[in-house]
C-alpha cells in the first residue's frame, strides 16, 4: 500500500497515486482530498521505497509505521512533531531502539511522525501489502 503513497518536495503532506500520464501523475492528497497534477520535474519520493539507517543496516518505513502503531495502539502518535529533538529521539528510540543517531536527524523523526498521523487519520492500511502486477513482475525477474 504504500508504493501508492507519495511525499512530494515543497508541498505539504502525503498524496495517494490516482493515475500516471506521460509527463505527469495525477495524485489526491490524504489531508484535504484535492487532487493536483505533479509534473516530472518535482520530486517525488514513494513511501515504500524509504528506509531508516540502523547500526546493523536499514530498516523499512513500514515496519517503523507498523511498530508505531502497535505502541499507540491504533491511535495518533502521543508525541508533538514540535516536540524537543531530545524528546523526539527519546521516543523514536522505543520505536527503533538501534537507529543510527549519526546518520537519523529530528527532522527525519518529525517527518515519520507526522506520516504516520496523516496515514492514520485518512485510515490508511499501510500493513497491506503492496500488490505487484505480473508486468511489474516480469520486469524486475528480467
Amino acid at each position: 500500500m504504500l508504493k501508492t503513497i507519495l511525499s512530494v518536495s515543497g508541498k505539504p503532506g502525503l498524496y495517494k497515486l490516482i493515475s500516471s500520464g506521460k509527463n505527469m501523475v495525477i495524485v489526491e492528497s490524504l489531508v484535504d482530498s484535492k487532487k493536483i497534477p505533479i509534473h516530472a520535474r518535482d520530486k517525488v519520493v514513494s513511501l515504500g521505497d524509504i528506509s531508516i539507517y540502523t547500526n546493523e543496516a536499514e530498516a523499512p518505513l513500514k515496519d517503523i509505521l507498523v511498530t508505531i502503531k502497535q505502541k499507540e495502539n491504533n491511535a495518533k502518535a502521543s508525541i508533538n512533531t514540535s516536540a524537543k529533538p531530545e524528546e523526539l529521539k527519546k521516543y523514536f528510540e522505543e520505536v527503533l531502539p538501534n537507529f543510527d543517531r549519526d546518520r537519523v536527524y529530528p527532522t527525519d523523526i518529525k517527518k515519520i511522525i507526522g506520516w504516520y498521523n496523516i496515514l492514520t487519520n485518512a485510515s490508511i492500511d499501510f500493513e497491506k501489502e503492496d500488490e505487484v502486477s505480473e508486468e511489474e513482475e516480469v520486469i524486475s525477474a528480467e
